[in-house]
C-alpha cells in the first residue's frame, strides 16, 4: 500500500484489505513539500499511523524532484517485493493521471499489478462514504482560495462535506482535495487497531496556504 496518511491511501488500504493481505505500507519521504507526486503535510507521523493499523511500515527517502522521484519509488517497491514478497501494488488515486500512470508504469516493470480502488469515484459520495464507516479525519493542510485558516486541524464532519459540495459548485474545487486544494490526516477508522490522539500541534497560514503541523502524539486504545 502506498501510504501517505492521508483520508485516500487509507481508505484504499481498507478496501484492499477486503480482498487482499496488505502486507505492508510504503511511505515516501519527501524533501520537497511540493512535490510532484507525494504528498508531505505530517508524513514522519504515518509511522505511528503503521502502528495503529498493525502493519510493517518502510519509510523511503526522495528529494522529491519532478520524474526522478520516480526511481526513488521503484527503488522502495523493488524493496519491498524482497522484504515483504509483495505481488501488487495498491494507491488512493482518484482523478491523478499524472500519478496512476507512472505508479501503473513501475508496476509493469517490476510484474506487479496495480490496484486504484477509488479511480472516478464521486469525491463527494466518497466524503460521505468515510463519515459512515466511521473514519476521523481531519485537515492537515490547505492550499488554495477560499480555504481560510479554521479549516486547519478541523475534522472532517458531514456539515464540512457539504460546504465542500457547494465549494466545488461555486468554485470548481476537488471536494476531496484531489487537485491539491487539501490534505488530509486519518486518526482513527475500522481498520485501526488503536486510534491516534494529537497532544500538540502548531499551525502555520498565509495566503490561502496553511499547515496543520503534529508535533506530539500517542496511541490510545479504543
Amino acid at each position: 500500500m502506498l501510504f501517505s496518511g492521508g483520508k485516500d491511501s487509507v481508505f484504499a488500504c481498507r478496501r484492499a484489505m477486503e480482498k487482499n493481505e496488505v502486507a505492508c505500507v510504503i511511505t515516501l519521504v519527501s524533501e520537497n513539500e511540493d512535490s510532484y507526486m507525494f504528498h508531505t503535510p505530517n508524513i514522519r507521523c504515518t509511522g505511528l499511523q503503521a502502528k495503529a493499523l498493525g502493519l510493517p511500515l518502510l519509510f523511503w527517502p526522495t528529494r522529491g524532484e519532478k520524474e526522478e522521484e520516480l526511481q526513488d519509488l521503484e527503488a522502495a517497491i523493488a524493496e519491498a517485493i524482497k522484504r515483504y514478497g509483495i505481488q501488487g501494488v495498491v494507491t488512493g488515486a482518484i482523478e491523478s493521471v499524472y500519478q496512476a500512470a507512472r505508479v501503473q508504469r513501475i508496476c509493469r516493470s517490476l510484474d506487479l499489478w496495480c490496484f486504484n480502488p477509488l479511480w472516478q469515484i464521486n469525491q463527494v459520495s466518497y466524503l460521505r462514504l468515510l463519515l459512515s464507516e466511521g473514519f476521523n479525519v481531519i485537515v492537515s493542510g490547505v492550499y488554495a482560495y477560499p480555504f481560510d485558516a479554521s479549516w486547519l486541524g478541523a475534522r472532517l464532519t458531514d456539515e464540512r462535506t457539504e460546504v465542500l459540495a457547494e465549494l466545488q459548485k461555486r468554485y470548481k474545487i476537488n471536494p476531496s482535495g484531489e487537485g491539491g486544494e487539501l490534505e488530509t490526516f486519518v486518526l482513527d477508522g475500522p481498520i485501526f487497531k488503536k486510534r491516534i490522539e494529537i497532544l500538540k500541534a502548531s499551525r502555520s497560514y498565509d495566503g490561502y496556504r496553511g499547515q496543520f503541523v503534529i508535533e506530539e502524539m500517542q496511541l490510545v486504545d479504543k
